[in-house]
């Protein structure tokens, strides 16, 4: 496919525990799959299967024990399996964006900013990218009163929706999404389900673990079964 915009070969992760004797667990082995703009893939499998691992591998917070993950970046493909920690950096700031399932709270900054931040990364202006960030704020039905405060106050739904604003807000060709709407009521999920269609609508390419099934079946092109690549 010409228009594949991420392609995983042979992807296997192992995790070695040096505190109890270097014991292997083998996580998954043998993940193939391509992704092409406009599609969603949808992670299933029960609770441990891997799913979460294997998002973490395709952006890099896991070094994979085997195989390669090729994302299109600027008109080029960079294998994140052996890219430089540099080149790492450069893909998640304008190719790969990741909504992890809790948000990593930062002391004294406010939402508005957390949010902000990776428009700042690109070089917006300050002014526009706060601008901005308050529109997301606004559509995920966060109170302005909390704009300017730091999250680690705020409830589970509050956090995610911040979360979900910080991860969407710079429009990367590639969404990687851990259960977006875990800690969410009906209403501010029914908003995600139609951020995530929008973000398809103009291209990006999904994948995501989306436990709740109405969700999954709403923004999902096809499914992958993690389980299919378990590790004996």
């Amino acid at each position: 496919m010409t228009d594949v915009v991420l392609q995983v070969r042979d992807l296997g992760k192992t995790f070695t525990l040096h505190g109890r004797g270097a014991i292997r667990l083998p996580v998954f082995g043998g993940v193939a799959l391509d992704l092409a703009p406009g599609e969603c893939v949808a992670l299933t499998g029960r609770s441990g299967s891997g799913k979460s691992s294997l998002l973490r591998c395709l952006y890099g917070n896991y070094a994979a024990t085997s195989g390669t993950v090729r994302v299109r970046h600027e008109a080029r493909w960079v294998d994140l399996t052996g890219a430089s920690p540099r080149e790492v950096i450069a893909v998640r700031r304008r190719t790969l964006g990741y909504v992890t399932q809790f948000l990593r709270v930062i002391p004294r900054v406010s939402a508005l900013d957390i949010v902000a931040e990776p428009l700042r990364r690109l070089g917006h202006p300050a002014d526009a990218a706060r601008a901005e960030a308050a529109r997301w704020l606004a559509r995920l039905n966060l109170g302005e009163r909390l704009w300017q405060l730091p999250p680690a106050t705020f409830s589970g739904g509050e956090q995610q929706r911040v979360n979900i604003a910080h991860g969407l807000i710079a429009g990367h060709p590639i969404l990687l999404l851990d259960e977006p709407t875990a800690s969410l009521d009906d209403v501010n999920r029914e908003v995600v389900v139609g951020l995530i269609r929008e973000a398809r609508e103009r291209g990006a390419a999904v994948i995501g673990i989306f436990h709740d099934a109405e969700v999954r079946d709403a923004v999902a092109t096809h499914w992958v079964d993690v389980e299919a690549f378990r590790a004996a």
